[in-house]
């Protein structure tokens, strides 16, 4: 039997060097995923001068409201690590906070692509913490709003996908395949 074997593996040598006639399943996938990835490309314009896409500009104001609201209940006496008011407490986490608002904020205003990937950054942080916040919410007003910001941080990180895409596009693709 094992010399059976051995002759139906000898008697076909052709099939194991021929390529397959038909392309496989996985390839024609990804030619369609490339195939769409480049529409895509085509599809975005670069920025003008000066332009900054509406979704950078919502997170650009955003992130400075958060900073100053920050610093506000700071100035009040709230203290974030006791999550309680009282005057005279450790500022630093706040401050720090605060700043690191303020810096995205700045880059995004000027339309960066650091300010919006460090805004994307906070959003992911917000949109985990929220959820892990979600499942050990203990009323019904606290889980409401923990949806309400990760609806509100969701959508903003879907729409600052593609302004960042905008924000790194340097001229047209078109153009850039011309000079290859």
């Amino acid at each position: 039997m094992a010399d059976r074997r051995k002759s139906r593996k000898r008697q076909r040598p052709d099939r194991a060097a021929a390529p397959p006639a038909v392309e496989p399943a996985s390839e024609r996938g990804y030619a369609r995923s490339r195939a769409r990835d480049e529409a895509a490309r085509a599809a975005l314009k670069p920025l003008r001068p000066g332009e900054r896409p509406p979704a950078v500009t919502v997170g650009a104001i955003t992130a400075a409201v958060l900073a100053l609201a920050n610093l506000v209940a700071l100035a009040f006496g709230y203290n974030s690590g006791e999550d309680s008011l009282s005057p005279g407490s450790d500022a630093t986490g706040t401050i720090v906070a605060a700043a690191i608002l303020l810096i995205v904020a700045y880059g995004m205003w000027k339309a960066r692509y650091w300010g919006v990937l460090g805004m994307q950054t906070l959003l992911a942080l917000t949109l985990i913490f929220a959820s892990l916040g979600l499942v050990t919410a203990k009323s019904l007003w606290a889980a409401g709003l923990l949806v309400l910001i990760i609806a509100a941080a969701g959508t903003l990180f879907w729409f600052l996908v593609k302004a960042m895409a905008r924000i790194q596009m340097p001229e047209r693709p078109s153009s850039q395949r011309g000079a290859r």
